[in-house]
């Protein structure tokens, strides 16, 4: 009798953990979160006049005093490149067309920051993104604590933003 007792809340207690287990939230990963983004009320699919990918390169930060430039992901409409020195990963650099996703735009509107002469906006304590050309999103990301909001701003100011802004008139 007893050993059918332990049998039954063995059973029971299994049943139990799986369906506690089963019906438990998972943190979203990264990619959930891109995901949500960019299928939220606003945004579109990637629009017949964006670029492809790989001619944002361009205006991309040369490498220059040690640091490395590594193109991670291209795809329409969107660029990017990770920064590193010394073996570092330091940041994540990014263009992406706001064609694609017209609700990005809308943390730029009475922006009184700028960074080079384009509307400029914190995002959290890692992020820092301009608006050029009324079109174009360039963002950095710090990927390490060394890597500070005036570091951001300084690498931002090194794209090649004057052909960028040129690029929204051809298109």
């Amino acid at each position: 009798m007893l050993g059918q007792i332990r049998k039954s809340l063995v059973v029971l207690f299994s049943i139990s953990l799986l369906l506690l287990t089963s019906c438990t939230k998972t943190a979203p990963s990264r990619y959930q979160g891109v995901q949500q983004d960019t299928s939220k009320k606003g945004s579109t699919s990637v629009v017949s006049q964006s670029l492809k990918g790989g001619q944002f390169n361009s205006f991309f930060p040369a490498e220059q005093d040690g640091y490395k430039r590594v193109y991670t992901q291209e795809k329409k409409g969107f660029a990017e490149a990770k920064l590193s020195k010394d073996g570092k990963d330091l940041a994540m650099m990014a263009i992406s067309d706001t064609l694609n996703m017209p609700t990005a735009k809308a943390k730029f509107s009475g922006s009184t920051t700028k960074i080079a002469g384009y509307p400029a906006a914190e995002q959290g304590t890692t992020t820092t993104a301009i608006l050029v050309g009324d079109r174009y999103q360039v963002k950095i990301l710090s990927r390490s604590p060394s890597f500070t909001a005036k570091d951001r701003s300084t690498w931002l100011e090194k794209f090649n933003l004057t052909q960028l802004a040129k690029l929204v008139k051809k298109t």
